[in-house]
């Protein structure tokens, strides 16, 4: 029997983070005597990996420039979080919603842009490390929208397309999942609205964790 494998993005989907992003891609920019993109464009980028971020953000600079200002972004959040000021709060209903699926059998694994210290550092604040049986990040794979998280976290948990959702926020979410075969699932509280996430492959949208839950047993 193949296991069923339910695969979290995590900035928009699990916790809300843009307030931490916004802040550090803005001390980012000012760094190198660039006007900061405004927290409408930049929410628009998350959940690709940082490098891929800032080249959208970037798109008519060089690449050097945007290699230093991704440089400033990971130094900038390495000490808010040093400083203990990185606030990414879990998204209500969401430990109940992961204990109902861990009850009914499903896998869990997370496929996201963050780094693998940023990753860990967010589900351990949380007390959610012992959760997942398969953790993927930018660190490892080309950015979202590429298949390649996804089809790593299946061989990892044992899992098929047919048995794997991936769950996410935002438009790169869906398009990896639709990349990989498996089914995506779009959720309306994140950073791309539900239109955008159905035109990108999203089978549905759901509006609450319960709806969620109630579309990854259907």
């Amino acid at each position: 029997m193949t296991n069923k494998l339910a695969l979290f993005d995590c900035d928009g989907t699990m916790v809300d983070s843009q307030a931490n992003i916004c802040a550090s891609m803005e001390q980012a920019f000012v760094a190198h005597g660039l006007v900061p993109p405004d927290h409408h464009r930049t929410r628009r980028i998350v959940g690709l990996s940082l490098q891929e971020a800032v080249r959208h953000l970037l798109p008519e600079q060089d690449d050097a420039l945007a290699a230093a200002v991704t440089q400033s972004y990971k130094d900038g959040f390495f000490e808010l979080r040093q400083q203990g000021g990185v606030h990414e709060p879990l998204y209500d209903g969401l430990l109940e919603l992961i204990d109902r699926l861990a009850s009914d059998g499903w896998l869990l694994g997370v496929a996201t842009g963050k780094s693998d210290r940023g990753l860990n550092h967010c589900l351990e604040v949380h007390g959610l490390s012992k959760h997942f049986v398969t953790l993927q990040t930018a660190d490892r794979h080309p950015s979202k929208p590429h298949p390649a998280m996804v089809e790593l976290a299946m061989s990892e948990a044992g899992a098929t397309a047919e048995t794997t959702a991936m769950i996410g926020d935002t438009s790169f979410d869906m398009e990896m999942g639709v990349n990989a075969g498996v089914r995506p699932i779009g959720v309306d509280w994140g950073y791309h609205d539900r239109e955008e996430l159905l035109l990108a492959g999203a089978h549905s949208v759901a509006m609450t964790m319960g709806e969620l839950y109630e579309t990854l047993n259907q």
